[in-house]
């Protein structure tokens, strides 16, 4: 490997950061101006034979750093990268404030926090990020450059990265359950396996566009598709039954309160 600095170092090349790197490429970034280090030797030789980046087994210098690791490793990573003289951070680990950030990374350094999702591996994730007091226009727009191949990116305050990660950041998995769920229940009433399964995918992906695509609210949708004394109405009076918006507000509370555990 050359000594020339590059334009990113992404440190952890697992599924996110494979993804946003993925994600660079795709949207015209030259991949040799890019290196992921990753001190699994297999992952380095399929990220370098995928996406034609460079690859090292220690952190080098670059323009700017994205952080993809586990959160127990984020501080001694910010240390690190700062080591190298690398003037910008972006973490992507989940419960680690600003303030751990930029204290790990010095006063030279500028860091930010960021929260995104797994849709980000088919480049329709969703991402909020914060930054600290010492974060100009120019480093929101430079995260936010990187973070936009892959999906779309919101600003919030600090205070709500907990309910972001709740609602966002697991949500996915709570979607995945619904489904997994209706799967299971679609079977137990008389459909074929391959049936359901391609029933409920297209449910979820037809759904999630209309919504997505729609300006009507998730309220009206619901209404729209539910005629008085119908089969949905039937449904939608046991999930109704069930405390079905109050289990949902319990779930995203819980998911809150571990983030913000994780991040003391």
């Amino acid at each position: 490997m050359t000594s020339h600095t590059s334009r990113l170092v992404v440190i952890g090349g697992g599924n996110m950061g494979s993804a946003l790197v993925g994600g660079l490429v795709q949207s015209g970034w030259d991949p040799s101006t890019i290196t992921v280090v990753e001190i699994d030797a297999a992952k380095c030789a399929q990220l370098e034979k995928d996406l034609g980046v460079r690859t090292s087994n220690v952190v080098v210098a670059a323009e700017g750093a994205l952080i993809a690791v586990k959160p127990g490793d984020v501080v001694g990573v910010c240390e690190q990268v700062a080591a190298t003289g690398t003037p910008r951070v972006l973490s992507i680990a989940a419960g680690i404030s600003v303030a751990t950030l930029q204290q790990a990374v010095g006063s030279t350094v500028v860091a930010v926090r960021a929260m995104p999702n797994t849709p980000a591996l088919v480049k329709e994730g969703v991402t909020a990020i914060c930054g600290s007091s010492a974060c100009t226009e120019e480093d929101y727009a430079w995260a936010e450059s990187l973070l936009s191949a892959v999906g779309l990116v919101v600003r919030v305050p600090e205070l709500q990265m907990d309910a972001v990660t709740a609602v966002a950041g697991s949500g996915p998995a709570y979607i995945f359950l619904m489904a997994e769920a209706l799967l299971a229940a679609a079977i137990a009433e008389g459909l074929p396996h391959d049936v359901a399964d391609a029933l409920v995918r297209q449910l979820f992906r037809g759904s999630g566009i209309l919504l997505a695509d729609s300006s009507d609210s998730p309220a009206t949708l619901r209404e729209k598709v539910t005629s008085p004394n119908g089969t949905t109405a039937a449904g939608l009076a046991v999930f109704e039954e069930s405390k079905l918006r109050e289990i949902v507000h319990n779930v995203v509370k819980a998911a809150a309160a571990r983030s913000a555990e994780m991040g003391k």
